[in-house]
């Protein structure tokens, strides 16, 4: 978020979000039957109207994209390298750490030990699953490149199908973990595939017509206030979801968020320094970080409900991933946003 003509919208994002999350909570709470009919609209454990507001967000992003500069991006290889690492190689682990530090030790007194063993199996299903379709978003709100970030996401996808139940059935000791495959491939094909074949048709057609200055100087500032406002729609969305088990279990939900924030503060800081050690320009310096810091939360609720049921600790855990993710994320935008002169800008 550039400090020259930043949005109205992008000045007061921190107020937004709080007003969209306590809006979300009421209305779930007053209009019970709103969330049950959003329910209904699921296919594969995800969510329609989300979704689409997803869609919606990372149109814009995708639509910078020039498919010349992913081929330019693949000479590249530091930041690709530098994701893979900190997503597969250290977060499920620290993870799993974290949520073993405070769950079994720090907050012993507090919660029993089956459900502590429930919750460590929820965070760790967060942190072995990183994240798809929101990396756009927050590529897209610290001005990353768009093409190195459709490389990394895509490429983690790709790992996903191969390392997620190794790593989760190594640190929780289960064998035969179900993988909802439908769920993985359908937000593939929703959150990359379809609005990257929508922008890819839509910029050819735009340059055809009126030009690449037309595209990049008139047409993409146009989405801007698109973005945040899909993005704010969606935390109502989220929070009127899940406002009846913040409501009934304000304090559990407050337990769980600590480790998971600190998890994230801690991937992203790691991630964040080595970029900058490497000397990797924001562009890619700062999206490499968020896929790292955020959760594939889609992936995750599904196995969870799977392996421990609906109402089982381990859900409650990826849920409060869920609600915990965007407002720290836009605090690490922020950061982001705020260290940029300390990097090679491209």
């Amino acid at each position: 978020m550039k400090s020259q003509g930043i949005s109205f919208f992008e000045k007061y994002l921190t107020l937004w979000v709080a007003l969209c999350i306590g809006v979300g909570i009421i209305v779930g709470y007053l209009f019970p039957a709103l969330p049950i009919f959003l329910k209904r609209m699921e296919y594969a454990n995800v969510s329609i109207p989300i979704a689409f507001l997803i869609w919606v967000m990372i149109f814009p992003m995708m639509l910078k994209i020039d498919f010349t500069s992913v081929v330019n991006a693949l000479k590249m290889p530091k930041g690709l390298t530098l994701t893979l690492i900190i997503n597969w190689m250290i977060k499920p682990f620290t993870m799993f750490g974290f949520a073993w530090l405070f769950f079994y030790v720090i907050f012993q007194v507090f919660i029993p030990k089956p459900l502590a063993e429930e919750y460590i199996a929820g965070a760790v299903l967060l942190g072995a699953a990183p994240c798809t379709a929101m990396v756009f978003v927050w590529s897209h709100l610290t001005n990353g490149n768009p093409a190195y970030t459709l490389i990394q996401v895509a490429v983690n996808d790709l790992i996903i199908i191969l390392a997620f139940v190794p790593i989760v059935g190594f640190l929780l000791g289960v064998t035969n973990i179900p993988i909802p495959w439908d769920t993985l491939f359908l937000s593939v094909i929703l959150f990359v595939v379809i609005p990257l074949t929508a922008a890819s048709l839509t910029r050819r057609y735009v340059i055809h017509r009126k030009g690449i200055d037309y595209l990049n100087q008139k047409l993409i500032p146009k989405f801007n206030s698109v973005t945040i406002t899909g993005l704010l729609l969606t935390l109502v969305i989220i929070f009127a979801f899940q406002g009846d088990k913040i409501l009934q279990n304000p304090f559990h939900i407050l337990l769980i968020s600590i480790p998971l924030t600190i998890q994230t503060f801690f991937i992203f800081g790691l991630g964040y320094i080595w970029a900058y050690w490497w000397k990797l320009p924001h562009s890619i310096a700062a999206p490499a970080c968020m896929i790292g810091a955020s959760n594939f939360f889609e992936l995750s609720v599904a196995v969870a409900i799977v392996l421990f049921g609906l109402d089982s600790g381990a859900t409650l855990a990826t849920v409060v991933g869920v609600l915990v993710e965007v407002p720290v994320m836009l605090t690490l935008v922020r950061i982001a946003n705020n260290t940029r002169h300390k990097f090679r800008n491209e």
